[in-house]
């Protein structure tokens, strides 16, 4: 057998491990299609619940291409759903798994020419904690990535992410996989400086009452739910400054175009960019509340930049 047919451990490409994580590099629409339906069809046929999330303008072609078997496959538009990267493995992936007790499959497109800069950071820590958070379950997830239109790092970065890589009729191990938790530390990266005169006001426990009404009048223009959520997540965040880092912090809010932007800075360790710590599952809340979260940790301190726009 090639070597070209074994994963990193030595293990047959075609065993059925309790876990696989998967990147299907496609150029062009028909071998997006045609590598996506043959996965999903084989899951289908074996039995398994499957989920597709991918942008919505893919959704209609791939129906197309599976016919009746559509009709068993749930599908989700990933611009909507994973708008923020962070909310992908606790709000589509670990809910759709969690709903069965069968093997599942999934296909995810987390990246998508389109992801801006400030995002893309928080794309590779999510596809790097996947390997993590679906450890010892029972499923595979498969990330396709256009080879065309991304640029070259991108399709490296999915290299270290992913243990298996399908490109063309090739399906190998990744020699460029990386240990999860060292990747998220890479991306780690320090965050774009505020813009000039931002807002900035000191907080303490007995400050965050003030703290919410300063959040909320400075989101006056969005909805009063999206300004609801964006206290809540703000507040969780000064909570964990109190509680874990010095007892206080500072917060700084701004504006770009219709997105109001909040961030919380303390001298504390932070936190794993994963789906679970912050006061138990507070993390989870953020992202699921905000359109993006970004966070950098230093020898100095932590800072959490969250973002929620129309």
């Amino acid at each position: 057998m090639p070597a070209a047919a074994v994963d990193r451990t030595g293990k047959p490409m075609n065993a059925v491990a309790p876990f696989a994580h998967e990147a299907l590099f496609y150029r062009d629409e028909d071998t997006f299609l045609s590598g996506t339906a043959r996965f999903v069809a084989d899951g289908v046929d074996n039995g398994e619940p499957v989920l597709v999330a991918v942008p919505e303008v893919s959704i209609a072609p791939l129906r197309a291409r599976l016919g009746a078997v559509a009709d068993q496959v749930h599908f989700i538009d990933m611009t909507e759903a994973g708008r923020n990267p962070g909310r992908i493995i606790p709000g589509v992936l670990m809910a759709f798994s969690a709903s069965t007790q069968r093997r599942f499959r999934m296909v995810g497109q987390p990246i998508w020419p389109g992801r801006t800069e400030l995002e893309y950071p928080a794309c590779v820590q999510h596809e790097a904690l996947i390997n993590t958070a679906f450890e010892g379950r029972h499923g595979v997830i498969l990330c396709p990535y256009d080879a065309t239109a991304l640029p070259g790092h991108v399709l490296d970065d999915a290299r270290r992410t992913h243990p298996v890589v399908i490109d063309g009729e090739r399906r190998v191990a990744s020699e460029w996989y990386t240990d999860p938790t060292a990747l998220a530390d890479i991306y780690n990266v320090p965050l774009p400086p505020p813009p000039p005169g931002v807002e900035e006001h000191q907080f303490s426990v007995g400050t965050l009452a003030h703290m919410r009404k300063l959040v909320s009048a400075h989101a006056h223009w969005l909805r009063r739910e999206q300004v609801e959520d964006l206290v809540l997540a703000v507040n969780e965040l000064a909570t964990n400054s109190i509680l874990h880092a010095s007892g206080r912090g500072v917060l700084r809010l701004w504006r770009e175009d219709d997105t109001a932007v909040c961030e919380v800075s303390d001298a504390g360790a932070g936190f794993p960019p994963s789906f679970t710590g912050l006061s138990g599952f507070g993390i989870v809340m953020v992202n699921l509340l905000c359109d993006l979260v970004r966070t950098h940790t230093s020898h100095s301190g932590t800072t959490v930049r969250v973002y929620l726009g129309r």
